[in-house]
């Protein structure tokens, strides 16, 4: 459950200046990702997933939305590292982003601290009005991705 919520949680900086250009909107999206994971606002990550999303583990829009309300009812607090690994644009309306990704997060569990590290490779298209995700892969470090 937690894995599709690390895969659209990332930080990056952004250039300042002229309007951005394709790179620099998808990282913009990937930090404001990230910061709706930190504020666990489901709503704000739903806007961020293209109806027609689906990944090869079978999940759908729906499956995902239900994994992050589990996940951010479980988590009591979730902080996230992250490293945008590489960004490639497609014609200026579809990316695929690689991002390796920490979270910690306390829970009500016999330690009350859990801590993963994942890696994600993320599909994104812009619909022309923004940056929407369209699928995932994702696993832990040192695995591959599925």
């Amino acid at each position: 459950m937690r894995l599709f919520a690390l895969a659209i949680v990332c930080g990056a900086a952004a250039g300042c200046g002229a309007s951005p250009g394709p790179e620099e909107e998808v990282r913009l999206w990937i930090r404001h990702a990230e910061t709706a994971v930190e504020n666990k606002d489901r709503g704000a990550l739903m806007e961020m997933i293209a109806d027609r999303y689906a990944d090869a583990r079978g999940n759908d829009r729906e499956d995902i939305e239900q994994k992050l309300r589990l996940w951010f009812l479980r988590s009591q607090n979730i902080v996230l590292a992250s490293k945008i690994d590489d960004v490639t644009i497609m014609g200026d309306t579809a990316a695929q982003v690689l991002v390796t990704a920490g979270m910690v997060g306390t829970d009500d569990g016999i330690l009350g601290l859990a801590a993963d590290a994942y890696r994600f490779e993320l599909q994104l298209e812009n619909d022309g009005d923004a940056w929407r995700l369209i699928g995932a892969r994702w696993g832990e470090v040192g695995s591959d991705l599925r």
